[in-house]
Parts: structure tokens; sequence; C-alpha cells
């Protein structure tokens, strides 16, 4: 966004912003400058603009304010108390208030990254059309139209090395190439935006902070292919990205750029939005393309593939919301410059989701190949607790979990993959020492065998009999042989699976024995969890050695399981406790084991 002699003021507003306060704080900003009467006192107009997520959501609610005297200042954890002070001594008295300005970690979150498909999220009003126009929105799709033959598009998507952000990695101008050469007068586009990988949020953001992205990359791909309609896939349990991109299909309609003969260009598409009832079988194309046709959200064995008979048996082309997204930078600044970032096998950037046991939680946009190292150390500022690094499980509950001796592998397709984990749609869950990683698998494979639709034996029965068996080496009831059990049951639910979440399903589980079976032997052979995590083999006791008495323990324990005197060595009333881990996470110390 252009930073004109005005004064601007943005507050984060995606769903992270929102549930931190961000309405109170816009609304505290809009009475108060009216109230104080800002704009005379300045002599300056002064816009309060909401945007979409700006990506450190653990820092909420952030707010910029841009001035031509301060240019731009960076505040977090705001709150509506402390709005009075900004408009004050920022905005008319030209001084930063630097105790609740972001700290130095802020900028290395920012400036480490690079933003191409978020260009525009933390930047701009995700419901004001002109706001996009400013940006060159729907500069992209004209040029297309007025300049390029739909060939002509589809062969610059594939010199741009683009690769499907969905977690398979197709190249997208393969995959278009086969839906614009299937025979037809009608064909669909489909967005997929069934995001269901636990803790990744990349879809919801960009859709809730830029939706006019998707919409121009969306008519670019049907101009490419010859469609004229498409539908968005959007999971019910994201009500503001819904909310956000139906009243940008609305503004388009109204303002000519969606429909027929949009902006008087001769090219036709409509489009609309389709609500997912949450099934994670359902980001599988076939299955999301039955869920769209009212049917039971079941994959469908393929060929046929979907380009050449796919929603209602025409030919359909389905890409994720990130991959759209990056399509009308590849127009706008052309092929070559978007396959000069990244790797050689992956170009462009990529936009994880980074959880777990990590200081700066948050949305992350860098270029492709940089290491798994850089991303959780360099911008999101490494363990949290200062604890160790222990494993990262990267691509969603169908990845694997990285150790510590592979932490430089480069976050591309291929280099995942050789590490034993995959791209995916993006999620990063970090782990530190206190994981169990047999727990772990346990977890995510107890996600994928809920999510199961069921339709074909390995996946419905086999991940309901790994489970059983990680269940029990978990509760210290595992045998030896559980382990080969597990490896051989995993490798055949692989190869014998019908669709994407049974053939991915036992990664965890694979990846896990891989480099931590230490931890399984000692779940079976020594009836302990290495980790103290696994709440059937805990048996805490106190280190008196480490013990520095200050009763961090007895105010953490629910259960009256601590005995402590000021001054003296805490007790631990083996009877009374509930193995629920309070004073094991509470003591900073690690007096207790």
């Amino acid at each position: 966004m252009s930073d004109n002699a005005g004064i601007k003021i943005l507050i984060c507003q995606g769903t992270g912003g929102i549930s931190a306060g961000a309405k109170q704080v816009e609304a505290e900003f809009t009475r108060l400058i009216a109230e104080k009467g800002i704009v005379a006192q300045v002599g300056k107009r002064c816009d309060v603009v909401k945007t979409g997520c700006r990506g450190l959501c653990a820092n909420d609610v952030l707010v910029d304010v841009i001035t031509p005297e301060l240019g731009r200042i960076t505040y977090d954890f705001v709150v509506p108390e402390d709005v009075a002070a900004i408009l004050d001594q920022h905005i008319v008295g030209n001084e930063v208030i630097e105790k609740k300005k972001a700290k130095a970690y802020y900028n290395t979150f920012v400036d480490q990254q690079m933003r191409v498909v978020m260009t525009g999220c933390g930047q701009i009003d995700p419901e004001r059309l002109d706001a996009y126009l400013e940006e060159d929105g729907f500069k992209a799709i004209e040029k297309c139209i007025k300049e390029m033959k739909p060939a002509e598009v589809v062969d610059e998507v594939k010199k741009s090395g683009l690769r499907g952000r969905g977690g398979g990695g197709f190249p997208t101008g393969m995959k278009w190439s086969f839906c614009a050469a299937s025979p037809g007068n009608h064909k669909y586009l489909i967005c997929n935006a069934d995001e269901g990988d636990p803790g990744a949020f990349m879809d919801r953001s960009i859709l809730e902070g830029d939706p006019y992205c998707v919409i121009e990359g969306m008519m670019i791909a049907a101009y490419a292919i010859g469609c004229d309609a498409g539908y968005v896939y959007v999971r019910a349990e994201y009500p503001l990205a819904i909310d956000r991109l139906q009243k940008a299909l609305d503004t388009c309609y109204e303002k000519g750029y969606l429909g027929k003969n949009i902006q008087g260009w001769g090219f036709d598409f409509d489009m609309r939005i389709k609500k997912g009832a949450g099934a994670f079988v359902c980001g599988e194309e076939t299955a999301l393309m039955a869920s769209i046709e009212g049917e039971r959200g079941m994959p469908r064995p393929r060929p046929p593939f979907p380009a050449v008979k796919g929603l209602w048996g025409f030919p359909t082309n389905i890409n994720n919301v990130e991959t759209f997204a990056n399509v009308r930078h590849i127009i706008n600044k052309g092929s070559e410059w978007y396959a000069s970032l990244g790797t050689d096998t992956t170009k462009g950037t990529k936009i994880f989701a980074v959880t777990g046991k990590v200081k700066h939680t948050g949305l992350v946009e860098v270029p492709a190949g940089m290491s798994v190292r850089d991303v959780i150390y360099q911008v999101c500022g490494g363990i949290a607790n200062n604890r160790k690094f222990k494993a990262v499980q990267a691509g969603g509950p169908s990845g694997g979990c990285i150790p510590a001796e592979v932490l430089d592998t480069p976050v591309d397709y291929d280099s995942l993959i050789k590490a034993g984990a995959m791209m995916g749609s993006g999620g990063l869950v970090v782990m530190d020492e206190t994981t169990c990683m047999v727990d772990v698998a346990r977890f995510f494979l107890s996600f994928t065998k809920m999510e199961s639709c069921g339709k074909c034996v390995p996946c419905r029965i086999g991940l309901k009999a790994m489970l059983d068996i990680l269940e029990r080496i978990t509760e210290g009831r595992g045998e030896m042989a559980d382990i080969d059990t597990l490896l051989e049951m995993g490798a055949t639910i692989k190869k014998a699976s019908l669709c994407g979440l049974g053939q991915t399903a036992p990664n965890p589980i694979l990846s896990t024995v891989k480099y931590f079976r230490h931890e399984y032997e000692a779940h079976i052979q020594d009836k302990r969890c290495p980790s103290n995590s696994c709440k059937e083999l805990l048996l805490w006791q106190v280190v008196p050695e480490k013990c520095v008495k200050c009763g961090a323990c007895l105010r953490a324990c629910p259960s009256n399981a601590i005995k402590w005197e000021k001054g003296e060595v805490a007790e631990l009333i083996k009877e009374n406790c509930t193995k629920c881990k309070s004073c094991y996470d509470a003591c900073r110390f690690m007096a207790i084991e």
C-alpha cells in the first residue's frame, strides 16, 4: 500500500485479531478521532483501516500507524485503553510510544520473509474493491484477455514452475493444460478451501485478508482452460472467510468483474461459494466434487480424472487457495521472475502455519528452499522456554516428523519427502524435549482414523488396528513385535488405500519409528515414557538437588498432590497425584521427573 500525505491506522482483523479484541480497538480509534478532533489538530486525513491477518497472531491486536513524519510504526498487544495515548502522543505529538512498540523480534519475523501471496494481507481492507484496484487488482486478467491467448496463459504458468500448494505439488500449468484439452463447451473450475489440517490456517487467512486475489486467480485459470463457472469450496468453520469472500463476489458482480461480458472484454465467468461440512476427506478432489453434487463426501477411483470427467460429469480443474493467489503475480511480473524464486524443483514461495513449542507462532511466507532450521530459529525465534528442539511435524496429519539431525532440510517438495515428511498444505508443528513421539503418532493417527470416510478396507480397518496398537504402547501394554506390525501395516495401507488420506495416514508412524524407535522400545520394554508425557506411564518424583524451593509446582497442582513449605524442598503425595503433568510443566528447573 502506498503511503501518502495522510495518516493511516491499520488494525489487524483476521480471525486471531478479532478474537483478541480488534473490533473494540477499531471502535475506540474511530470514536476518539472524532471526539478529540484529531483531523483538525494535525491538518491531515486520518483513516482507520481494517486489514486481514498480519502473520504474527500471538501478538494481536497488531496496529500499524503510518504518518509522514514517523513512517510506519507497529504496536502490538494493543487494547482499547492504549488508543488515546497512541492518538495524543504518536499522531498529534509525533513521538513513538516505545513501551508499546513491537519489539525487535517483530521486525525480524517480518524481514526474514518474502511476501508474494500475502502481499495484500495485513496491508489493505479486504472488503474494499478500491483498495485492491489500487494495488493493480484485475490488471492481470485484463492483460490475459487483451494480450494473450488461453494457450499462452497456460504456457506462462508452466514456465513459472508453479506447483499446486494444496499438498500434492502437481505442476499447475500442466494440470490446466489437461482440462483445456478436454472437449466440451462447459467446464468447471473449483477452488479447494477445505483446509482441514490441525493447526493450519493459510487458506483461511488469504480469504480473510485478500479475497479478490483468489477471485482474480480463478478468473485467469477459467480464461486459460475455457471455463465459465467456478466454485469456492470452503469449510463452514470459516465464517469470517466466507463472509468476506461473499462480499467480494457480490461487489464483483455489482461492478462488472463477474458475470456476462466482464468489463466489456467478451469474457464470461460466474462464481459461487459452496460450504463444506468440515470433513477432512473432502480435501481430496473427488470427494470434494461429490460433496458439491450433494452426495456423501467419499473419494472415487481414478481414472477418469477430473480434467476429463469431473463435477457432474464435465471436465473440471481443481486448485487450492494459495495456488490461485500466486497466479496474478506470475502474469503481472512474468514467469521468469517467479521461476527465479525458490529451488530447481519448487519455485516461488510457500506459506507455513508454524505452531507448537516455538517462540513466535503464526503465518510465515518464505522462499522455497529455506531450511526448516531457519524457519524455526531465524523467522520464528527458536524453541519456547529455551527448551531443546526435538522434532517438527511437517505436512499436516499425513506428514512425517523431522528430527534435529535433518533440520537443515530445505522446505521444498522433494527434499521433505526424502526426509520422511511432506510439504502438504504447509503446517509445521514444532515439538520440544517434553513431547512424546509415540503419543504424537497416536494423536495424528486418531485424527485420520476419525476422518476416514470408510469406503476402502485398508483405511477403514487398517488405521483402526494401528491405532489400537499405539494406544496399547502408550499405556504400557505393548510388545516388541508391535513395532514390526506397525511398519508392515503402514506400508500396506499406503499401497492399497483408495485416496490420499489413507495413502499418507501412516506417515507419522513410519517417520517416528524411523527416527525415534528408542522411544517405542522404552514404552514397551521399560514401561516408561522418556518424555514424561504418556499419563499411564507417569510416576512423578521431586529431584531434591534441582528444587529451588519456589513453590511453582504447588500453585500449579489441581489435586493437592504437592506438599511444600516456604524454604523447603517440595514433596509429592503419590496417592493424590492424578498424573496431569501440571507440576512438571510449571517447574522451570526440571526438578520434577
